[in-house]
């Protein structure tokens, strides 16, 4: 394949992946669009290419704050807009919401990482017209790979465990959950979310080996854990390399997070493994504080034994004033791990 024809294809992904959120009905003609993910992050380009797709109108903020976004929406009467969610989270929980009119918001996007139980019931309550819309995608995909449609975001859907999902495949999108040889599982059991259809890369930059290790068998290995149900809703357990194994015990990160944010206190969270002589990694958790809230390391660890197993909860709790984040907004835990992990090699057993 030369240079043209390689060209053609990424860019064709994008516009795959632009018209898939039109057909999921996260955008229409006509649609306000409000642009607060960074544009030379593949999430922003989606958003990109939905909005040309359908000719909708784009308003831009320069950097995002909750301020920001929430007078950008009286300001220029936009209708959607995607977030990650520490985002939505700084956006709902700002005191000041209630003093703008952003009743003209149909659609809100959220993507990037998961979002917890706890956050997505503030934002149903602070925004209780509005159309929710989870998109689980990666840069190697152009990006989506599943949604979780509105309908989804009810009661019955929490009653079904559901509304924890990622949603099902979007469209030209197929996933298929593998063990290590590249086989599917059983539905219901964990392994590596695959995935295969026209947006997937042709491979990274330069690197042949890793290129070899993501592209297997026609199909993209995207490094996450994961199962799917009965229905081809998938769940995101954790990117295998958050995984951590205590005591011989697979801890998801993920799990232990969603029991934390459902504290009163805890505005929100991270979840580590860090070194520790008897276990070989411990349960970390990362813990930012509502304003004017407290909490103990006690009351934290009592709280998760509510929903979760004791052996998962945080054997230890570190407070902090704000999360490292990336430019598009992710939680970065390779440096909330820097600081535990100096001058040794994580590799459990």
């Amino acid at each position: 394949m030369n240079l043209t024809q390689t060209l053609h294809r990424g860019h064709a992904g994008l516009a795959i992946n632009g018209m898939a959120m039109v057909a999921e009905g996260a955008m229409r003609e006509g649609t306000i669009a409000l642009h607060t993910l960074p544009l030379f992050h593949i999430a922003g380009q989606l958003i990109l290419n939905a909005c040309w797709s359908v000719g909708a109108t784009h308003v831009i903020v320069p950097s995002f704050s909750p301020l920001g976004v929430l007078n950008a929406i009286q300001e220029h009467r936009v209708t959607g807009v995607a977030m990650v969610p520490t985002m939505v989270q700084a956006t709902v929980d700002h005191p000041d919401l209630k003093n703008f009119d952003i009743s003209t918001l149909e659609v809100l996007a959220y993507d990037g990482s998961p979002i917890s139980e706890a956050l997505l019931g503030r934002t149903q309550r602070a925004l209780p017209d509005v159309k929710l819309f989870q998109v689980y995608g990666m840069t190697e995909l152009s990006c989506i790979l599943t949604v979780l449609q509105p309908q989804w975001h009810s009661t019955e859907a929490h009653c079904k465990g559901r509304m924890r999902s990622g949603g099902r495949p979007s469209f030209c999108t197929e996933v298929s959950i593998v063990d290590e040889k590249g086989l599917e599982v059983p539905r219901g059991q964990v392994g590596e979310i695959a995935v295969r259809g026209p947006g997937v890369m042709q491979g990274y930059w330069g690197k042949e080996e890793a290129t070899r290790q993501a592209l297997r068998n026609g199909w993209l290995h995207s490094g996450d854990g994961g199962y799917m149900d009965d229905g081809g809703f998938v769940f995101v357990v954790d990117r295998i390399k958050d995984m951590i194994v205590s005591g011989g015990e697979n801890v998801c990160s993920a799990e232990v997070e969603q029991a934390l944010a459902q504290h009163p206190a805890v505005a929100s969270c991270a979840v580590i493994g860090v070194p520790d002589e008897e276990w070989g990694e411990r349960v970390h958790a990362v813990v930012v504080l509502k304003p004017g809230a407290e909490a103990t390391v006690q009351s934290i660890r009592d709280h998760c034994k509510a929903f979760i197993a004791g052996y998962k909860c945080p054997r230890t709790v570190e407070f902090m004033a704000a999360l490292p984040l990336s430019g598009a907004g992710k939680v970065l835990k390779t440096r909330l791990r820097e600081a535990h992990w100096a001058g040794r090699e994580r590799g459990v057993a």
